[in-house]
């Protein structure tokens, strides 16, 4: 008699599309979209259409991270390249020809509105990991000159639109990247030392350095004025220091408890501005206040955790060296949200990841945690 062969049902078909996904890794991002989803529920339950989008921009990046993660290491190598040079040449195009919305020129039609910045987070650590995998054990210190050189034009190109904050996140991936392929601290302690002592210098001649008519040179007047601002928000309270300042009171009325959930009257009377954006931090603070910010930051260290251990656990050079700059990413992300809220940092446009409002930035996440998943994923995909 012929041996019947059951056809299997579509659980186990789909079974090995699921095997080797990093369950810690999947937890925290479950608990950070948790956090985000609440809390753009409260801070735009008046209209009640943010909270839509939220989760539609959520879903789609959870798809994205999923066929991404579904791509192996050495394909994301082969594409490093001329994603890199491609997204170059789309940031000229924005010198060129694009549109400028709001005082700033950062998106391109192609068909579509694009703004190709947001392409060059990903791009910019696909690169550099390439370009030292390539060098592997034969490096010398033009390969690093050669990587700052990389590194330098598209933060060039950036910066010129003006946008700060998209700048300092794609110069951190690519530094990140620079660090972890063996950067000498001989190299890395003078810039600090020297970054610490403009900053020094400028806080003790602040009134010197932002009196009305100093030119900065470096930087764009506005951007002059947010670091003025952050100094001492009180010299201007209901113009430009008024996010900050209104971001600071939101949070310390938080206490240690919060105010409950939807209670937030710094949130719900409209004094936060941006409150569903860049400033959902302070919402959030407000209403679960230092017990909910703690687990907040909890779920994040969680995560950078994570990622980190599935970097140091990566099979080559160029995986430790993508998954160490795409994990420390959403550090910087987070960092430097919460540092401007909380007016320890200037305000630049940077989102809270999984709880800032922002389609494009979600998928970009979505992208940057595929890669991870992918890294850890073929790892433990060859040992199984």
């Amino acid at each position: 008699m012929a041996a019947v062969i059951e056809k299997p049902h579509l659980l186990q078909r789909l079974a090995p599309v699921f095997r080797g996904f990093d369950g810690p890794l999947m937890l925290a991002i479950l608990i950070l979209a948790g956090f985000g989803m609440v809390t753009m529920y409260s801070v735009g339950f008046e209209q009640g259409t943010r909270f839509v989008s939220h989760g539609r921009n959520m879903v789609l990046a959870a798809a994205v991270l999923f066929v991404v993660a579904q791509v192996p290491p050495h394909r994301l190598m082969s594409v490093a390249l001329p994603m890199y040079v491609v997204t170059v040449l789309l940031l000229l195009g924005v010198e060129l020809f694009g549109i400028e919305r709001k005082g700033s020129q950062r998106w391109l039609n192609v068909g579509v509105v694009i703004q190709p910045s947001e392409i060059m987070k990903i791009a910019m650590p696909l690169m550099l990991a390439w370009w030292f995998q390539r060098r592997e054990g034969q490096l010398k210190p033009v390969d690093f000159l050669a990587a700052l050189i990389l590194l330098a034009v598209p933060a060039a190109l950036i910066l010129k639109q003006p946008d700060l904050g998209t700048t300092l996140l794609v110069l951190a991936s690519g530094l990140f990247v620079i660090f972890f392929a063996g950067l000498s601290w001989k190299l890395i302690v003078p810039p600090l030392v020297l970054a610490v002592a403009g900053i020094v210098t400028l806080i003790v001649m602040e009134e010197q350095w932002c009196a009305p008519g100093v030119d900065w040179m470096v930087l764009h007047n506005y951007q002059k004025v947010r670091v003025c601002t952050l100094l001492d928000p009180f010299q201007d309270p209901l113009g430009k220091g008024f996010h900050i300042i209104q971001g600071m009171i939101a949070i310390g009325s938080g206490g240690v408890w919060g105010k409950g959930f939807l209670q937030g009257t710094q949130t719900h009377l409209e004094f936060i501005p941006e409150r569903s954006t860049d400033f959902i931090f302070a919402a959030f603070a407000e209403e679960f206040g230092l017990v909910g910010t703690l687990a907040l930051m909890v779920a994040f260290l969680f995560l950078i955790l994570r990622g980190l251990m599935i970097a140091l656990d990566a099979p080559t050079l160029f995986t430790r060296l993508l998954a160490g700059a795409m994990i420390l990413n959403i550090f910087v992300y987070a960092f430097v949200n919460m540092g401007m809220v909380s007016g320890i940092l200037p305000v630049v446009g940077v989102p809270l990841p999984f709880v800032s409002y922002g389609g494009t930035a979600m998928v970009s996440m979505g992208v940057g945690l595929g890669i991870l998943m992918a890294i850890g994923r073929s790892k433990r995909l060859m040992q199984s």
